[in-house]
C-alpha cells in the first residue's frame, strides 16, 4: 500500500471500531491488529488513538454539516427548510451509519456539550436567520427566532437518532411526519402565546372523542 492508501485503511478500520465500541473501549493495539499492521504504523500516521479519532470526527462533522448547510441555503420557505434538512439528515444516517453512531455515541443532542451538540447548534444558528426573516414577513416577533430554530433542529435531530436505531418507517415517511408537525405548528403561530392557565382555561375536563 502507498502511505495514502494505508492511512485510509486505518481510518476505515478505526471508524468501524469506534462506531461499534466507542472511543474509550478501542485501543491502538486493536486498530493495528484489525488492520494487520504493527502499532508503530498507527502512531506514524496519526500519533495515537486520539489523532485518528479526531480525523474521523472532523470528516463526519464536515460531511453532515455540509449536507445540512446546502439544504438550508437553497430553502426559501420554512416548510421547504424543514423538509430538506430532515431528508438530508436521514440520508446521511442511511449512507453513513457508523459515522452517525460515532457522532452521537458520546454526545446526544440532549447534552449541552459535545461534537454532535455543537454541530446541531451550528445548524440551529443558520435556521435562526431564515426563521427571523419569515417572522418579520408575517409580523411575528423575530427576537424569538433563536428559540424556535432550536425547537425545530432539536426535533429533527432526536427523530434522526431514533430512526438510526429502528430504521422504520422509510425515511421519506418519517420526514413527512416531521414536516407535518413542524409546519402545522409554524403556519398557525400566535403572535403572543401564553400558557392556558394564564387564559383562565379549565384544564380539568378531558376533551371528548369525535
Amino acid at each position: 500500500m502507498t502511505a495514502r492508501e494505508r492511512r485510509e485503511q486505518l481510518l476505515d478500520v478505526a471508524r468501524a471500531l469506534f462506531a461499534e465500541k466507542g472511543f474509550e473501549s478501542v485501543s491502538v493495539e486493536e486498530i493495528a491488529a484489525r488492520a494487520d499492521v504493527s502499532k508503530p504504523v498507527v502512531y506514524e500516521h496519526f500519533g495515537g488513538k486520539e489523532g485518528i479519532y479526531a480525523v474521523i470526527v472532523d470528516r463526519e462533522v464536515s460531511a453532515l454539516l455540509g449536507a445540512l448547510t446546502d439544504a438550508l441555503s437553497t430553502s426559501s420557505h420554512p416548510r421547504q427548510m424543514v423538509e430538506r434538512a430532515a431528508l438530508q439528515l436521514f440520508e446521511y444516517i442511511e449512507s453513513s451509519p457508523d459515522g452517525f453512531r460515532i457522532l452521537v455515541r458520546d454526545s446526544p443532542v440532549a447534552q449541552a456539550t459535545g461534537t454532535f451538540s455543537s454541530l446541531i447548534g451550528d445548524v440551529a444558528t443558520q435556521v435562526e436567520g431564515l426563521l427571523a426573516a419569515q417572522f418579520r414577513r408575517r409580523r411575528l416577533d423575530p427576537s424569538v427566532a433563536p428559540i424556535y430554530s432550536r425547537m425545530l433542529v432539536g426535533m429533527v435531530a432526536l427523530t434522526g437518532q431514533h430512526w438510526a436505531e429502528v430504521r422504520e418507517p422509510a425515511k421519506e415517511v418519517v420526514a413527512a411526519h416531521v414536516v407535518n408537525l413542524a409546519w402545522n405548528g409554524l403556519s398557525t403561530m400566535e403572535k403572543s402565546p401564553v400558557m392556558p392557565e394564564e387564559q383562565g382555561a379549565d384544564l380539568s375536563e378531558e376533551p371528548e372523542d369525535g
